[in-house]
């Protein structure tokens, strides 16, 4: 029996990894790699194949979500964890007990504009939002009532 699908908000700074670079990268996927959160690295073990996520640029002027992308293969161990030339390189993760884990995620589309934090913090049906409880937080739940209000805001 299949699980229902789950929707998720994951923050990239534009000028990191945009919903453009996912766009052009090979098969238009790519690993999600470096987060040293815990919670969202918790968030990420408990994604599914074919889970969607809504692209967030982070860090922007404005900030906001840029278009939608889906897991397209569940947790594995985050490499960049193991080299010790990497910024997210952690000297306590080993292969046999790596720390922190990525997925894999495919570019669905771009929005036609961002829809921006204000756009968002506008909509009164979106006030108990993750994304406004924890800002600091790269990888969230998003509840597939909201993930509908967001989709139709987007059009």
């Amino acid at each position: 029996m299949s699980r229902e699908k789950r929707h998720w908000l994951m923050k990239s700074e534009p000028s990191v990894f945009s919903i453009e670079d996912l766009r052009r990268s090979p098969q238009q996927s790519a690993g999600w790699d470096g987060v040293r959160n815990y919670q969202a690295r918790n968030f990420m073990k408990s994604m599914a194949v074919g889970d969607e996520v809504l692209y967030y640029h982070s860090n922007a002027d404005p900030s906001g979500i840029a278009g939608l992308a889906e897991v397209v293969k569940t947790a594995y161990p985050d490499p960049t964890q193991f080299d010790s030339k990497n910024g997210h390189y952690d000297a306590k993760a080993t292969k046999g007990k790596p720390i922190w884990f990525q997925v894999d995620v495919r570019f669905v589309k771009a929005f036609p504009e961002l829809l921006s934090l204000e756009d968002l913090r506008g909509l009164p049906a979106l006030k108990n939002m993750a994304l406004f409880k924890y800002s600091r937080l790269s990888i969230q739940p998003v509840t597939k009532a909201e993930r509908d209000i967001i989709l139709k805001t987007a059009g």
